[in-house]
């Protein structure tokens, strides 16, 4: 496959040669494979069907087509070179209604099904059972037992929902990378630490903007970049400008996603419909914990409950605070100012400035500790490569960007090569926002005398970069960032499944994040944060007086974060359950509407988040009637951490335990079980309400 270089089986991956003009070329040979083998499927006689030339014929078939339809929009999301989504686009409409296909055909569904009902399908071993159901289970939830016409409407609503769904995505990117801010006056920036305020002028000088004898500062709507400015400039107007820019994001001009969100509501609604079910969520959860959408608000509903006497004293204390320091009466506070209040009654209360961790968590360290202590709990050694950019050299990797890293993941025991993985962690134009991690390729384990064939996957964020000489400093929310992408990371090149559709990260999406999630207590334990939170210049780690006040004051305002996030998820769940009570509102409106009781109420109201809501509309089905996954995993992660807190955090028998049970099995069995495997009960909610200080 070396003449196709997107669908090529390398294991280091010739970035380089991974250009616009090999695009169409490439996939359409990826479909052509995959055609080829399909047709094999259609064509058995009932007679002759076996698991090897049906389910896993299945399988194997889209693998080139996958994996090079995986790397251009991997490319897509990190890059922007040029031509590079006018290829994608071109090959969307072809893509989306070939695997859409797939389940739609009856031929394929037949002989499926002859084997699944076959006796020889009755010897099979409970892992295969277990693939064979999945797979059935995927194909009639995708609408292989409609009738032909209905078939073709899921077709081409799967077509139009590509496109879409990709032009929101753009729109959000392009949106983001328009917007600059350049400040010429120094006086506006009391108040932005020192690291902050250098970056911005350096950033100014790389944009042509000011020069060392007349600086610039230039900020932008990268997280790195305003995030700083809303929580600590004293500057009223400047935090102004910065909201002001971020409701342009998905809303601005050509930009513009409110009618994209309409139309993708309206498609996912229908197809839910022609699907037998009520609405879009539940089609989605049928096969997921939640089961139904009205579970799913349920348990939203539950939390809202328990949260909202701690939301209405954060609210009404922060408002009064704010009266006191500026002489005024009680009011609703701009939503400009929300973010540098919240701060400064910080600072006040708990005499702790979240800045003075930065010193302590240079990325550099951060990713050594976190290697050393996975290593420990999970049995795992991590061995960085040399990498190399835009050419070939020998013993060195390819990677898609200078600021890329590259590693190997190694068995402490076997010394066997688990999996290898990406990282990229600094924001660049083109760069879509946010930190996610994806597969690249999903291995196996040894069997059947071949020798196990590792995973890849990456990781991906948009973190403070360096500023002149000094390392990346980080701040503790990004660490936590970096944590919880590397437990996802884990998720796939610890999976030990035999069957690839049912390896690692392949579990229901409210499981998905459970992996993720835990790593997140790492970095809040004073026993781990000494492995990695060291002064970047003396080496030295956290003084127990800033640790002491950094988990004084964890739980801040913990009512108020509590309560944004399961508003995010009620309106997810309440857009896609009940879009007929909402047809013909505006998005603010219905906005305000579904979270009346969940929202800070503010003097001036703010666009919809939704125009931006990347999580819910960059993808055919995303996180859609699933953003309450993070909360539900939450639940599960802080009550399984309790194993950990009582057997030892960095207990190696614990940590196998978990390796084995929930990051080795996968799919391999329900997700609950897995849970009770590693727990012994089933999942107890308290754990999180202590946690969080809402108990």
């Amino acid at each position: 496959m070396t003449n196709y270089p997107f669908i090529s089986d390398d294991y280091h991956i010739r970035w380089s040669t991974l250009t616009p003009d090999s695009v169409e070329r490439d996939i359409k040979q990826g479909i052509a494979l995959a055609e080829e083998r399909l047709a094999v499927i259609r064509k058995l006689d009932v007679g002759e069907v076996s698991l090897e030339n049906t389910f896993m014929a299945l399988e194997s078939a889209t693998e080139e087509l996958g994996r090079g339809w995986g790397r251009l929009n991997h490319l897509d999301s990190i890059s922007n070179m040029d031509g590079l989504r006018d290829a994608l686009n071109a090959m969307l409409p072809e893509v989306s209604a070939f695997f859409s296909s797939i389940s739609l055909d009856a031929e394929i569904w037949a002989s499926l099904k002859a084997f699944r009902d076959s006796d020889e399908a009755k010897g099979m071993s409970d892992l295969e059972k277990r693939f064979v159901n999945e797979t059935c289970v995927e194909f009639v939830a995708s609408g292989a037992d409609l009738a032909d016409d209905k078939k073709g409407r899921v077709a081409e609503i799967d077509s139009e929902l590509s496109a879409v769904t990709q032009k929101f995505s753009e729109n959000v990117v392009d949106s983001t990378d328009d917007w600059e801010l350049v400040v010429d006056d120094e006086a506006r920036l009391a108040g932005l630490p020192d690291m902050v305020k250098e970056g911005a002028r350096l950033n100014a000088l790389e944009n042509e903007h000011g020069s060392d004898d007349d600086p610039k500062w230039r900020f932008t709507l990268q997280f790195p970049s305003m995030a700083p400015v809303m929580q600590f400039a004293d500057d009223d107007s400047l935090r102004k400008e910065i909201w002001l820019g971020m409701g342009q994001i998905g809303y601005k001009g050509d930009w513009n996603n409110t009618e994209l969100i309409w139309r993708i509501l309206e498609l996912r609604q229908e197809k839910a419909e022609l699907l037998g079910k009520k609405n879009f969520p539940d089609m989605i959860l049928e096969h997921r914990m939640a089961k139904t959408g009205q579970a799913a608000i349920d348990f939203t509903e539950n939390m809202h409950a328990k949260v909202e006497p701690y939301f209405e004293k954060d609210q009404e204390s922060l408002k009064e605070y704010v009266a006191n320091k500026t002489g005024s009466a009680v009011r609703l506070l701009e939503p400009w100012e929300n973010g540098y209040w919240v701060e400064k009654r910080r600072k006040e209360e708990y005499d702790f400035d979240s800045e003075e961790l930065r010193p302590y968590f240079s990325v550099d360290n951060v990713m050594a500790g976190m290697f050393e202590i996975t290593s420990k709990i999970f049995g795992i050694k991590i061995e960085e490569r040399e990498t190399v950019y835009g050419e070939d050299k020998e013993g060195a990797v390819q990677v898609w960007h200078e600021d890329c890293l590259y590693y190997d993941v190694f068995d402490g025991v076997s010394g066997d090569l688990l999996g290898s993985f990406y990282a990229d962690w600094h924001p660049r134009a083109g760069k879509r926002g946010g930190a996610w991690m994806n597969t690249l390729k999903t291995g196996l384990p040894p069997m059947d005398g071949k020798p196990r064939d590792p995973h890849v996957g990456l990781m991906v964020g948009n973190m403070t970069k360096p500023v002149g000489d000094e390392p990346a400093l980080l701040d503790h929310r990004e660490v936590e960032t970096i944590f919880h992408e590397f437990g996802h990371l884990l998720h796939h090149v610890l999976g030990e499944a035999e069957i690839k559709s049912l390896s690692g990260m392949n579990v229901p999406w409210d499981f998905v994040e459970l992996p993720s999630q835990i790593m997140e207590n790492y970095c809040w334990e004073r026993e781990t944060l000494d492995l990695f939170a060291r002064h970047y210049e003396t080496g030295e780690v956290i003084p127990d007086e800033l640790f002491d006040k950094m988990i004084s004051a964890r739980n801040y305002m913990s009512g108020s974060q509590c309560m944004r996030q399961i508003g995010m998820q009620l309106l997810d769940l309440e857009i896609h359950a009940h879009l007929e009570k909402y047809k013909g509102m505006g998005l603010e409106e219905m906005e305000k509407k579904i979270l009346e009781k969940y929202r800070t109420d503010m003097a001036t109201e703010s666009p919809s988040v939704l125009r931006k809501f990347s999580h819910l509309f960059s993808g055919a089905v995303a996180y859609a009637s699933g953003y309450y996954s993070y909360k539900w995993a939450e639940v599960l992660d802080a009550d399984a951490f309790t194993r950990f807190k009582k057997e030892g955090v960095l207990n190696p028998e614990t940590g196998r335990s978990f390796r084995d049970e929930i990051l080795g099995a996968g799919n391999t069995r329900p997700a609950d079980e897995s849970y009770r495997k590693f727990m012994g009960r089933d999942p107890e909610l308290n754990p999180v309400l202590e946690r969080a200080g809402l108990g």
